[in-house]
């Protein structure tokens, strides 16, 4: 066989400089992020009792947040399809003011639903 063909006993046989100094910077890369993991604790950075009640209160604002918009979005949507009836038909107040109430009913049902007070339909 061909000469330095025992490549397990001998390790890295044949490696050229700019090999040997990216295998000394993965190993110095490697030793760094070793120690900033040992230092750093498990999880977040926030400490215990607040990281808990901080989702919980991220969680309220953004439930809170989609039912307000649930019942916005059907108040704004009901007023502009009356003030497009409005324009439409030259019934000036009479589509809008229908149409908002109509929203607003809109609205109040999304809401109820989006909060599970009532099952959704079957």
């Amino acid at each position: 066989m061909a000469d330095g063909t025992n490549d397990a006993e001998n390790g890295r046989r044949d490696q050229s400089p700019d090999e040997a100094a990216l295998s000394a910077r993965l190993g110095s890369l490697d030793r760094r992020l070793s120690q900033v993991r040992g230092n750093r604790p498990i999880g977040t950075d926030q400490p215990q009792g607040q990281s808990e009640d901080s989702a919980a209160r991220a969680s309220a604002m953004a439930r809170g947040f989609r039912l307000s918009s649930e019942l916005v979005a059907g108040v704004v949507v009901g007023a502009a399809r009356g003030w497009g009836i409005d324009h439409l038909l030259s019934t000036s107040p009479f589509g809008l003011i229908v149409f908002f109430l109509l929203g607003f009913v809109a609205g109040l049902v999304n809401l109820v639903r989006s909060a599970g007070v009532v099952p959704p339909n079957r």
